[in-house]
């Protein structure tokens, strides 16, 4: 944030690729390859844990782990762990298809694999133990109980019987390691893509989540830290009030966490989880900021989002110990929604960078915090997120007054949306300007990522190489140098090869 730098925001799923979600495979290479290319030095993705069925990656089922959906199996093919014949197979659901030449990569890998990786692996285990135990129990004891959440399991299980959890450790001990031997390729896989855009002068900005699913590993083996009954059922659950995307406000059902108990363990569970994701980042977005000053608190029973309560939250003790025990640490706010001055002041006082959504500015109002007269040097701007529509379909569906505004204001001749909005978070002042690939690619209606408060339809989309030609090339890398935004390029282009051997010292 110390200089002029532009990004692309694209989760790792929206990769082109053979499979119905991209992954860690040479896509990724090749994306970074484009970054450089084009100008770009900042690489911005949605958080990269396990997901549930609806594939959302803010509801993981881990605030540690990685999502094993995003391996790539040609790496495992390449090492020699993976038969060709397997990994090609047919098969009627990819993550199926996935976890099957995973369960074969473990088999073979304990046969043929050479010692370094051996070792490799049992020093993964041992520096990730802190979380990796209890995650590898937790995901064993789901699939025994066909995937059911935690809160349904026996009781035995349910509540943690530690002689029952040593023994159900004991009897199924190649299934844990199994499932520790997915996030060690996780993350060696990674390691290898964060390692091979930083070489490049590229970095990679990180998502988490403030609230962590219910179903999840972190809850069940943290109970006291979160709202729950005895039963392990949330008493409150987060959310947020009707806004800009809802009426009725958007209902997200993570229980909320027992700041006092948090506080009085000197924020160590939240410690752990930045440890972790810090090595996957170059900077961090706190998803729903807000919320470490004051949350929206919703009895559980509420069906939805509009009879819920503001509670404070020790935001300020929180961010004090997490800058203290990780003084390099970047972290940036998401900022966005019912901003009052006390998130303000949080925000200021840790001098953390906040957003600007270009979407938001046109209201009519000159005081707009989201106009581009009104933007600070320390921020983020964007045309819109992940959660907003794209940009040329946002502004098909204006008001004719609305569209005059917006022409008015961001005029730029013979130029047509998605382009003049583009333009203005390049000129702005905010030192980082994150773009939306789907605006890069001038997408319109059907295009978005996800529409908040709903729960189908979202996280599917993707691009494909040949949407992107030497034009749109040569056009982005001009707006870049003329906004003062683009990067010296270093030694690009990938080879396939390069993915065969982990670097990382995991």
């Amino acid at each position: 944030m110390s200089r002029r730098r532009a990004g692309i925001l694209l989760h790792i799923t929206s990769l082109p690729g053979a499979f119905s979600f991209g992954d860690i495979s040479n896509a990724a290479y090749k994306f970074i390859d484009f970054l450089l290319d084009t100008g770009f030095s900042v690489w911005q993705i949605l958080p990269l844990g396990p997901t549930h069925t609806d594939h959302s990656p803010y509801q993981s089922l881990s605030a540690h782990a990685g999502n094993p959906q995003l391996i790539n199996l040609e790496w495992l093919y390449k090492k020699g762990w993976l038969n060709l014949v397997d990994l090609y197979a047919e098969h009627e659901d990819d993550w199926q298809h996935r976890l099957h030449c995973l369960q074969l990569a473990y088999k073979k890998f304990k046969i043929v694999a050479d010692p370094d990786d051996i070792e490799r692996f049992q020093r993964f285990i041992s520096k990730n133990k802190y979380w990796l135990e209890n995650y590898s129990l937790y995901i064993a004891l789901r699939e025994q109980f066909e995937n059911q959440a935690w809160m349904l399991w026996p009781v035995k299980y349910r509540d943690r019987d530690s002689d029952e959890l040593a023994k159900f450790f004991k009897q199924n001990q190649k299934v844990i390691e199994a499932i520790q031997f997915q996030q060690f390729i996780f993350f060696t896989q990674w390691a290898d893509l964060k390692k091979y855009a930083n070489d490049r002068g590229v970095f990679i900005i990180g998502d988490i989540p403030i609230f962590v699913a219910h179903d999840s590993a972190e809850v069940w083996v943290n109970r006291d830290y979160f709202k729950l009954n005895a039963n392990g059922q949330a008493e409150f659950v987060a959310g947020v009030p009707p806004d800009f995307f809802s009426e009725t406000g958007q209902l997200w059902g993570n229980p909320h966490y027992q700041w006092k108990k948090l506080e009085e363990d000197d924020f160590c569970w939240w410690v752990d989880r930045i440890r972790t994701q810090s090595n996957l980042y170059d900077a961090i977005r706190i998803d729903h900021f807000r919320g470490l000053a004051q949350y929206w608190e919703i009895p559980a029973n509420e069906k939805n989002a509009i009879n819920g309560s503001w509670v404070s939250a020790p935001g300020r003790k929180l961010l004090r110990k997490l800058t203290q025990s990780f003084p390099t640490l970047s972290l940036l706010a998401e900022d966005l929604g019912t901003i009052t001055p006390d998130v303000i002041e949080l925000r200021d006082e840790f001098r953390l960078p906040g957003m600007l959504i270009l979407q938001f500015a046109f209201d009519g109002s000159y005081d707009n915090p989201y106009l581009p007269h009104n933007h600070r040097q320390n921020s983020l701007v964007y045309t819109g997120t992940h959660d907003n529509d794209t940009t040329l379909s946002w502004y098909e569906s204006l008001s004719t007054e609305t569209k005059n505004y917006v022409n008015q204001y961001i005029y730029y001749e013979n130029e047509y949306m998605p382009w003049p909005l583009i333009r203005s978070a390049l000129d702005s002042v905010a030192n980082l300007a994150i773009l939306p690939m789907q605006d890069l690619l001038s997408l319109g209606e059907g295009h978005r990522m996800n529409t908040p408060g709903t729960v189908e339809g979202n996280w599917q989309w993707r691009f494909e190489w040949n949407q992107i030609d030497d034009g749109l090339k040569r056009k982005i890398s001009d707006l870049l140098r003329n906004s003062h935004r683009t990067t010296i390029v270093k030694s690009a282009s990938y080879s396939s090869s390069q993915v065969m051997q982990p670097t990382s010292n995991l």
